[in-house]
């Protein structure tokens, strides 16, 4: 079996999706994407073609490491981002090569079904707490939500109380049996978040994600030491290498490779497996399409340390079975290869050119640049 083909499809929202052809009519897809970067991705996969068409497919770690160290500079989120959609894709073919799930090739599932958390957010306390009390009624056992400003590198009481206000009423909408997350998405500094922390302690959430920037190892670690919750962080994170050094650093308790970014299924694998070494939580990222989704839920599926898996779409209008959540549970997909097709039909109404790009966000008071 040979490579013939890679096709990149913009669609919105903002996704993209890799369809990688053989010569024997098997297809593979995979999603590939940093988000407000999704051109330079496929720019990436473009200049990794050549070194693709004509290999057989299902030399995976092969090609894995022929993409990832075949140039002098390795890794970063562009490089790695591709490598990620084109690893998705070979082991999508992979599986229908041989009629089995994906799951099934990475040694069996070792769960029936998978836990999913949603999202739950509001632009007032009463939207928040409608929106949690909507998900808990909709069968979810964990919910996330945001920090919903911008924040300075210290904030005053009167910020603090008003973040800690909204996740109050999401505790008081899902009750002591259920769980919420809280996502600082990088955007607090280490000393506000120890003191943001210290404050959320008493309602008990399930973690804190990303604390401050996932470059700031050694911050991070400073903040799970001053605080009782756990932290989770991978989203911007590559590869196992960089997940060494967060686990061994003891900066987070729970990984969160996105299987978009990380490196693939093959990486996020790897990654799971390492987190389990050191007693962390595996809980993918993935704010994507049904693809991403697809793949993140073969890992899940395999890893014993699983957590609870991400996502916001379940593909209505993008493949043709969409996933469907039941009780807060995917059931473990055992259809071949990702377990889905992709209908292609229906994404051309949905074609772009792929040009988005992440807002930007500035400060009311003096207009200095905020993290987003």
């Amino acid at each position: 079996m040979k490579i013939t083909n890679l096709d990149i499809i913009h669609v919105r929202p903002r996704w993209s999706f890799l369809k990688v052809s053989t010569d024997e009519g098997l297809v593979g897809w995979g999603e590939a994407i940093v988000e407000g970067r999704s051109r330079t991705v496929e720019m990436a996969i473009r200049e990794l073609e050549p070194h693709l068409i004509g290999e057989d497919p299902r030399r995976i770690q092969h090609l894995w490491q022929s993409n990832y160290r075949g140039t002098f500079y390795h890794g970063g989120p562009v490089l790695t981002s591709a490598v990620s959609a084109i690893d998705q894709a070979l082991w999508d073919i992979l599986g229908k090569w041989l009629n089995v799930p994906v799951s099934q090739l990475l040694g069996g599932a070792v769960r029936e079904r998978i836990r999913m958390y949603g999202h739950v957010g509001g632009e007032t306390l009463d939207d928040i707490h409608a929106s949690a009390k909507k998900a808990v009624e909709a069968g979810f056992t964990a919910v996330k939500t945001s920090i919903a400003n911008p924040a300075r590198f210290l904030e005053s009481p009167a910020w603090i109380q008003r973040e800690i206000e909204r996740f109050e009423v999401i505790r008081d909408a899902i009750g002591p049996e259920n769980d919420f997350a809280v996502d600082f998405h990088g955007r607090i500094q280490p000393a506000l978040a120890i003191k943001l922390c210290k404050e959320l302690e008493r309602l008990n959430p399930l973690f804190v994600e990303e604390p401050c920037l996932s470059e700031e190892l050694d911050e991070m670690a400073r903040i799970a030491r001053a605080t009782s919750i756990p932290i989770a962080t991978g989203e911007r994170l590559y590869t196992k290498y960089a997940f060494r050094e967060l686990l061994s650093k003891q900066a987070a308790t729970i990984v969160q490779p996105d299987l978009a970014h990380c490196g693939g299924i093959s990486e996020a694998l790897n990654i799971a497996r390492l987190a389990e070494a050191h007693f962390a939580a595996f809980a993918p990222h993935n704010p994507l399409g049904p693809i991403n989704l697809a793949a993140s839920l073969q890992v899940s599926a395999v890893s014993a340390n699983f957590l609870a898996q991400e996502h916001v779409h379940l593909g209505e209008g993008y493949i043709k079975t969409p996933f469907e959540v039941k009780d807060g549970y995917i059931d473990v997909p055992t259809a071949p290869g990702l377990g889905i097709e992709v209908d292609e039909t229906l994404l051309e109404d949905k074609r772009y050119d792929g040009v988005w790009d992440s807002p930007r966000w500035f400060h009311e008071d003096d207009g200095s640049v905020a993290d987003w």
